[in-house]
């Protein structure tokens, strides 16, 4: 039996409705390449994207430091950080 999984929090609403906004980003991105728009508003969108991959990031990575949702009974060591700030930096 698989389990239920738990209630989504605030933050975790937050973090998909981001990924679902940058998902709509990324296919205009394709869209204009597709359409051969000018490389200016490309690179300008795709800078965008960009920032909101490491914004979500951020949260994300504040999420997990706080208590990982996967492991919630377990204490968060600065090894853990470290390792997550590598693996989102990386």
């Amino acid at each position: 039996m698989t389990p239920t999984p738990a209630p989504l929090s605030a933050t975790d609403e937050k973090v998909l409705n981001r990924l679902r906004r940058i998902e709509g980003q990324v296919r205009g991105l394709q869209r204009m390449i597709e359409e051969g728009r000018d490389c200016h508003d490309i690179l300008t969108l795709l800078s965008g994207i960009r920032s909101a991959l490491d914004a979500t990031g951020d949260t994300i990575l504040e999420q997990y430091a706080s208590g990982c949702r996967a492991h919630p009974d377990q204490p968060i060591t600065p090894q853990d950080v470290v390792r997550a700030v590598k693996l989102l930096r990386g």
